[in-house]
């Protein structure tokens, strides 16, 4: 199937076109239709498979089509996302597509100047892309009209809900109007999201491309044994030994983020990090400069990085193993993207080791272990869990002098 198979509007294919894109992918090629059906959606995707693409062009679709009395710039279309990166990489998305529509887009989100974004949404916009906290704000402040809204979409919903949005989400959706097309999206059908779909679209279509264990085929994964205070040391030797022309760098916490710029900028290679201490402007700023190929390497905390789209990335080094499997599942969907092959690579302690095991037990398969010399662990990261001899006596051998070294760090 071609996208000239879907009967998107030809401003649309015309976009598509420009991009070099003629195959929807297999989220594209389910959701595209139901929606121009003008069917609730709820769909389950990872990220990397195409998902934002999936509810913008057929939105942009129906709001260019004549034989809908589309009238220029009245919002016609909500787009929540829980964080302002994916914010403005959606709407970067509108923007992209909508190149040959008379089609006004914006995105509102915290840690902007909210002057600047009433005097854009007081222009007049079709296509609005907020975070909720934000959104309301301006709500509040009469800054802008839901009369007209046809189109909701949730993106990363099951982020939103982690994030303690419910309530926000629920507010907003009892403000829009009854009659509106729903659509949700999440990378993975949990028990609260389902319960707010319900809520919100009880008929919806459900669609599944995914699993909660499910990886990139194109991505090969394994991991570094090495000392925690060794970690930095390796990831030097790796960017500097392997050629990597970029990476994306995941860490557990904001102060562990900045402390790995601080080391990589020491040895002279080029970094910027990302979380939420950090203000919008020099995250966007970090995140542009990446993009660009102007740094190296981006070290991002997980909420940072969520949703955040970056072509041709060939490797993801999980520098701390996330607390959360899921989490890895969706570190790991920034590489291997397109046909194209990836590479996750996880340095691992010995006091790591647990969190480890709980993503092999998500992904049904074991990391392989792959020493690196001169960096061979003293603490051993072993191949599976031992089990504790019953009736006997534990012994420590140290145990709990590492828990409180790995604290610090």
């Amino acid at each position: 199937m071609k996208f000239n198979d879907l009967n998107l509007s030809d401003p649309i294919t015309r976009s598509l076109k420009d991009q070099g894109y003629e195959k929807p992918t297999p989220i594209q090629t389910e959701v595209i239709p139901a929606i121009l059906n003008k069917s609730d959606v709820m769909a389950a995707a990872q990220t990397g498979t195409g998902k934002t693409a999936a509810f913008v062009l057929p939105i942009l679709s129906m709001l260019s089509n004549p034989k809908n009395n589309y009238k220029g710039h009245q919002l016609r279309a909500l787009i929540l996302t829980p964080t302002r990166e994916l914010a403005a990489q959606v709407r970067e998305s509108v923007n992209t597509y909508s190149k040959y529509l008379s089609i006004r887009s914006t995105a509102v989100y915290g840690g902007a100047r909210i002057h600047n974004q009433r005097l854009k949404l007081r222009k007049g916009v079709d296509v609005l892309v907020a975070t909720p906290g934000r959104l309301l704000d301006l709500y509040n402040q009469k800054a802008v009209n839901f009369k007209n809204i046809e189109l909701f979409v949730l993106d990363e919903a099951d982020q939103m809900l982690d994030m303690g949005f419910i309530h926000d989400i629920k507010k907003i959706a009892n403000l829009l109007p009854d009659r509106r097309q729903n659509l949700m999206f999440t990378a993975t059908f949990s028990n609260p999201f389902r319960k707010l779909a319900k809520e919100m679209a009880d008929k919806a279509i459900e669609i599944s491309v995914t699993t909660d264990g499910e990886a990139g085929e194109n991505i090969e994964h394994y991991c570094h044994p090495v000392d925690k205070s060794r970690k930095a040391e390796l990831l030097i030797e790796l960017i500097e030994t392997q050629n990597w022309d970029q990476a994306l760098v995941f860490t557990r916490t904001k102060h562990g983020a900045d402390r790995l710029q601080k080391q990589l900028e020491k040895v002279e290679i080029s970094a910027k990090a990302i979380h939420g201490n950090k203000t919008q402007n020099n995250r966007m700023k970090a995140l542009d400069a990446f993009k660009n190929n102007r740094v190296k390497i981006l070290v991002a905390t997980d909420v940072a990085a969520r949703g955040i789209d970056i072509k041709k990335m060939s490797q993801v080094i999980n520098f701390d193993v996330p607390t959360v499997a899921k989490d890895y599942i969706h570190r790991i969907g920034r590489t291997g993207r397109g046909g194209d092959k990836g590479k996750a690579i996880t340095l691992v302690s010995a006091d790591e080791f647990r969190l480890l095991s709980d993503i092999e037990k998500l992904l049904g398969q074991k990391l392989e272990r792959v020493e690196i010399e001169g960096f061979e662990p003293e603490h051993v990261v072993p191949a599976k869990e031992k089990q504790k001899p019953k009736n006997k006596k534990f012994h420590n051998r140290g145990g709990f002098k590492n828990r409180r070294r790995s604290r610090k760090g």
